[in-house]
């Protein structure tokens, strides 16, 4: 049967699938060929998740010029259903709302974090204020795409879901034509909080390195209180 007369489907949603979807919104291509898509990470671990998720055979290969790993595949029918859920070829500053259930938004927003997202933990110990010094461990959790549509459409789900609301950041690149770049930055408290309600089991899809660093915020926030200022 050609790709032409397959018929549509709907794939029904699975933690592993929304995972999957929320990396290929971020760091997915689809071609235009209607047909082939790709997924590129500079972790090979989550190149192999991805596929784990979708249960693809296909060879994980890496881009020497980019320094980075890639699968691509081809699955008309999945085309066709991620066009259908707002996923199209060439998005990345058209992208608008993503049509997924709430029941598994939170899988979807790992992989938006595990794509394009960070997780920041440091230690500020060099702040002034009125004279006073202070040593204190500070958290962020940032989500990021060029198309405001997108990032609108997430801070609004998210606050809807899980009452997190973060702060909308818009930054211009300082390089002529560059397109600008939304970020949802989300602090120490509300982090910590976003971050429990996304790692809610040790078996979910997750790319590891950024799932330690979100178990050492989650450790460290036990314990955590703001240390008494020292007058200088």
């Amino acid at each position: 049967m050609s790709r032409q007369k397959l018929p549509d489907i709907t794939f029904p949603w699975t933690p592993d699938l929304a995972y999957a979807t929320g990396l290929i919104a971020t760091d997915g291509n689809l071609s235009p060929d209607g047909r082939h898509m790709t997924f590129k990470s500079a972790d090979r671990q989550l190149v192999q998740t991805f596929k784990k998720c979708l249960n693809l055979k296909n060879k994980t290969c890496k881009d020497g010029i980019l320094n980075c790993y890639y699968v691509q595949f081809g699955n008309v029918q999945f085309y066709k259903w991620l066009r259908t859920i707002g996923i199209h070829p060439a998005k990345s500053l058209t992208i608008g709302e993503i049509n997924i259930p709430d029941k598994y938004f939170r899988d979807f927003l790992r992989g938006h974090l595990d794509g394009d997202g960070s997780i920041i933990l440091y230690r500020d110990k060099y702040g002034l204020y009125k004279k006073r010094h202070y040593d204190n461990l500070r958290t962020y959790t940032y989500f990021i795409s060029a198309s405001e549509r997108h990032i609108l459409w997430l801070r609004n789900k998210i606050i809807k879901i899980t009452g997190v609301s973060g702060a909308l950041i818009r930054r211009e690149s300082k390089i002529k034509n560059r397109a600008i770049i939304w970020q949802i930055k989300i602090a120490r408290h509300e982090s910590i909080s976003l971050l429990k309600w996304l790692y809610y089991s040790i078996k979910i899809p997750t790319l590891m390195r950024k799932r330690r660093t979100a178990e050492k915020v989650l450790r460290l926030s036990k314990n955590w209180k703001r240390k008494n200022y020292v007058f200088i």
